[in-house]
């Protein structure tokens, strides 16, 4: 193992060699420039450097190309003349091919095994960030979790948040007394958001089991350290999620890692690429959480190497805590970019045998202006430096092969397979039927009472007498035998006559037979 990481010749005919110090490489890093200037070379030789001296690597594959650190370089390749020279011309000796030990990740769980947090563990902060929520959606959100806690209703994945939310609408007016107005309508606009991060495949971020740091940070047989690379690619597209999935690997990193001090070397190194994603548009609540991250987790071991197309893209107070930096070509069109590359010159210690702002701008493809921390943490005097060539494979490697590595890697057994334990969404489902059976029940025996009353009142199951007085005609007539056809018409008569017309009648008759005789 050695004490440093040589990264390649500075100086005149770069034959002053370049290292980057490991009892420093935790006080992070920056690596910058143009497209197609070398950056990515430059990341696959520090993931190399790194290994080759113990330290575990994240990194996420923006392109794919990083893929081909599993996988030794060739003699037979069309670079190996011009690597073979240029390790010549910076004094490389020992350059050879080899393959590293590598493990492939991917959030949606294609070109790499699966790698998951919880909602619990994503927390309303990061939560709230991914789904670029307004103020009062985060209220909600936040309400939403200490719920959570005081029901001991698990948020592990997406359903369990929607059915939670679900619930909060439909006890909105209880909820309201104790923490305010919660609105129908914000509500909706959450679930949404949601809806729209599991269309692009967020989903499969959020489940058990969840990714254990500890399987991040391990060694192979010969004390290597393991190179773990996310696939991104395809999570590019979605770059919310790409960027609140790495702040939250940074996050778990700060809290759960104990303190070390200054350490021979770091317990692992993370690379954030297009760190500019991490940074655009976010509230001042998520920058001040990332400069904390940035400042205090040194302290645990970790260095946090930032790789974007221009320094301006990372604000300043973070800027300024990038200790070892190397710079690639910047181009300068405007004059916003010529600005841009004159304040980036200012941040190095100069070189009185070149000027850093025209340095920056000339350096060609594969050179980098660099500066690396020195004894007690001194800034270096920036170099023009010739970066060293690679000893894994230059380029992606076949989907053959990396579905080869997937599956010798002991990480399939452990992640592969999705674990749904009981959960939000089971409990309050569970309240949900249990509810629903009950009013059922109840709406049950409302009927079979309204049905023994209709009956009782019909009289037809109540086979006895009604009491009443026994002077009443009405009674006696009540307790008589039910009227037939002719009884009916017969009453009907005797009730005409009875009648005042009735009674003209009968006069007239009788009067007729009276007058007859």
């Amino acid at each position: 193992m050695t004490s440093d990481i040589f990264i390649g010749g500075g100086g005149p005919e770069y034959a002053t060699q370049q290292f980057l110090k490991l009892d420093y490489a935790n006080r992070h890093g920056l690596i910058a420039g143009a497209t197609g200037t070398g950056k990515t070379v430059t990341l696959q030789i520090l993931a190399e450097g790194f290994a080759n001296a113990g330290v575990p690597v994240f990194l996420s594959d923006v392109k794919g190309d990083l893929s081909g650190l599993a996988k030794a370089g060739s003699p037979t390749h069309k670079l190996h003349a011009p690597f073979s020279e240029r390790a010549a011309k910076i004094g490389f000796a020992n350059f050879s091919y080899d393959a590293f030990p590598v493990t492939f990740w991917d959030v949606f769980g294609d070109q790499g095994h699966p790698v998951r947090t919880t909602v619990s563990e994503m927390g309303p902060l990061l939560l709230s960030r991914l789904l670029n929520l307004t103020e009062a959606q985060e209220g909600i959100i936040n309400i939403a979790f200490r719920l959570a806690d005081e029901e001991g209703l698990p948020l592990l994945d997406l359903k369990d948040l929607q059915s939670l939310l679900v619930w909060i609408g439909e006890n909105a007016k209880t909820l309201a007394l104790r923490y305010g107005n919660v609105s129908s309508s914000s509500i909706g606009a959450i679930q949404r958001r949601l809806l729209v991060l599991e269309n692009q495949g967020g989903t499969g971020l959020f489940g058990e089991p969840a990714l254990q740091l500890s399987d991040l940070m391990r060694r192979d047989s010969q004390g290597r350290g393991q190179i773990n690379i996310l696939a991104a690619d395809k999570l590019m597209g979605a770059p919310a999620l790409y960027a609140t999935f790495l702040l939250w690997l940074l996050s778990e990193l700060f809290e759960e890692l104990p303190e070390v001090g200054d350490p021979d070397k770091p317990k692992l190194v993370f690379f954030f690429d297009e760190a500019h994603l991490l940074f655009d548009d976010a509230p001042k609540a998520l920058v001040d959480k990332v400069e904390q991250v940035a400042r205090l987790i040194r302290s645990k071991g970790v260095g946090v190497y930032f790789i974007t197309q221009n320094p301006a893209d990372v604000p300043e107070d973070i800027l300024g805590q990038l200790g070892n930096r190397i710079q690639h070509a910047l181009r300068a069109f405007t004059a916003k970019d010529k600005k841009e590359l004159r304040m980036a010159a200012d941040t190095y210690r100069e070189n009185p045998e070149f000027d850093t702002e025209i340095a920056i701008r000339e350096v060609g493809v594969g050179e980098a202006v660099t500066s690396m921390l020195e004894k007690k943490g001194v800034p270096g005097v920036v170099e023009r430096t010739l970066i060293r060539p690679p000893s894994s494979h230059l380029g992606p490697i076949s989907a053959t092969e990396r579905a080869d590595i997937m599956a010798q890697s002991d990480m399939a057994a452990r992640y592969n397979k999705t674990v749904d334990r009981k959960s939000a969404y089971e409990i309050l489902k569970q309240r949900a039927d249990a509810a629903s059976q009950e009013a059922e029940h109840s709406e049950d025996l409302a009927e079979q009472a309204s049905a023994l009353e209709r009956e009782f009142n019909a009289a037809r199951r109540y086979s006895g007498q009604r009491v009443a007085r026994s002077t009443s005609r009405r009674s006696t007539r009540a307790r008589k035998q039910p009227e037939t056809i002719g009884s009916a018409l017969t009453n009907a008569v005797l009730k005409e006559l009875s009648g005042t017309t009735g009674r003209r009648m009968v006069r007239g008759i009788l009067g007729s037979l009276f007058k007859g005789r």
